[in-house]
């Protein structure tokens, strides 16, 4: 990166200044050219984690795109000055790739969460998106003993495109560990993404997702194990950009 035209710089993460059509042009430019494309996304807990995290803000940053998953960076980018021209969601943007991947037949490994919920984003992709091609799946459980035979098998299934659907940072350490030897195009971590997709979970409606609420749905369908975490992290998260928009202005002076 290090572009002020392509990225934007919040709480000492570049992100880039994509929109999600552009994304979807660069994940369609590399397929075609099988080129290394690894994306990451942020939101404000997982900046504030990368805070604290020295090897997940290595694995995050080490991706070719960084995106902003939260309503929450994209108004923090705003008000330090480096606008980020949308939010790319990471949920979206799967979405995005596998109707897309429907109309160009793209070939997908889908791999992470439990073994139903992964056999059911099987069967919801062939109802949604018939022409994108399940190359291969496995579920997120596993032993670090394992991983280099997960490697071989996603390599060994020709896909364009691997979704991870694992909690952070297993996700960002297994994406950045691998990716050379993954024989894929594209990789994608998603998070919870195959949870919401087959229904387990619950996304926060369209209107509170436009007004980066969707962490306040969460906590008010798990109240109990969601609410000190959120607390904290949004708490840092406000004292971070607050710090660091006077720091950006004491230095324009």
């Amino acid at each position: 990166m290090n572009n002020p035209e392509r990225s934007a710089i919040v709480l000492g993460v570049e992100i880039d200044r994509l929109t999600m059509d552009e994304v979807l042009k660069e994940v369609h430019e590399s397929i075609q050219s099988h080129s290394a494309l690894s994306i990451g996304v942020v939101n404000a807990a997982k900046l504030v984690n990368m805070k604290k995290n020295k090897d997940l803000h290595r694995d995050v940053v080490s991706s070719q795109l960084v995106l902003a998953d939260g309503m929450s960076v994209v108004w923090a980018s705003r008000l330090l000055g480096v606008s980020l021209p949308e939010r790319v969601p990471g949920i979206d943007l799967m979405h995005a790739m596998m109707k897309r991947g429907s109309e160009l037949g793209y070939r997908f490994f889908l791999f992470g969460a439990q073994e139903e919920v992964s056999a059911e984003i099987e069967r919801r992709m062939s109802e949604l998106y018939p022409n994108a091609i399940v190359a291969g799946r496995r579920n997120g459980y596993f032993k670090a003993e394992d991983e280099e035979s997960i490697v071989n098998d996603i390599a060994a299934s020709n896909a364009d495109i691997l979704l991870v659907a694992i909690t952070s940072p297993i996700k960002e350490r297994f994406m950045a560990k691998w990716r050379d030897k993954l024989n894929v195009a594209v990789i994608h971590g998603v998070g919870g993404s195959f949870d919401v997709m087959a229904g387990k979970v619950e996304r926060a409606p369209e209107w509170m997702q436009r007004f980066g609420l969707e962490w306040l749905y969460r906590l008010l369908q798990e109240p109990t194990r969601l609410g000190w975490r959120y607390a904290r992290t949004n708490t840092l998260f406000i004292a971070y950009v607050i710090r660091d928009w006077f720091s950006r202005a004491s230095n324009r002076n």
